[in-house]
């Protein structure tokens, strides 16, 4: 539950700023859409699994441009972890090993051959006029489009989520509000942290 009540919405004219953001993200869905047209997903038995799966892979990616990211698991595919990691699958045999040097292995590696494989969006937007809210997984993040002021942070019902709040809000963006993985401890703040770099994306930061 949020600490802080939610901001009335303002009628007003739009700004430049304001104009230039978006709800969604076509370009950005559009590239990982290419990187992934022969697609695998890592399912894990434990969340924390993921997490740190996903620390490394980045990291890696960042060097080879491996395409990975962190999505919700299919219908088809419930372990109880919610989540699963989307990953080109000619790069399967690298991920792979990669994961064994650290001694994470995945419950099941599954090619995504039809429609009830495939991974669920973690994000959904809801563009409020003045405010743009990203939602990933169990948390919201709320911001003002013309100032990226973080107005709003609520869901999760974990024990840091009140610390998040009260570090975050009222704070720029990406000016000085802290990052979340630097000041969470749980799976909110995980979540927390991509709805933070999804909201990035589509502000175009």
């Amino acid at each position: 539950m949020s600490i802080f009540g939610f901001l009335k919405l303002k009628k007003g004219k739009k700004s430049q700023k304001y104009n230039q953001i978006k709800s969604n993200n076509p370009k950005s869905k559009g590239k990982f859409k290419a990187k992934f047209k022969d697609r695998g997903i890592l399912v894990f038995e434990h969340t924390s699994e993921v997490i740190r799966a996903e620390n490394v892979l980045k990291k890696i990616s960042e060097i080879n441009g491996w395409a990975i990211r962190v999505m919700g698991p299919p219908p088809e595919i419930r372990t109880g972890c919610d989540l699963v990691i989307e990953f080109s699958l000619i790069e399967k045999l690298n991920i792979l090993r990669t994961l064994q040097k650290i001694g994470i292995k995945p419950l099941q590696t599954v090619p995504v051959t039809n429609p009830l494989l495939t991974p669920v969006d973690l994000f959904q937007t809801k563009d409020f006029g003045q405010y743009l809210m990203v939602r990933a997984a169990n948390m919201k993040l709320t911001v003002e489009k013309e100032t990226l002021k973080i107005v709003n942070i609520s869901g999760g019902g974990c024990p840091d989520v009140p610390y998040l709040a009260q570090e975050m809000v009222g704070k720029h963006l990406t000016n000085d509000a802290p990052l979340p993985c630097d000041i969470g401890h749980t799976l909110c703040g995980y979540a927390l942290q991509l709805a933070y770099e999804e909201i990035k994306h589509q502000c175009s930061l």
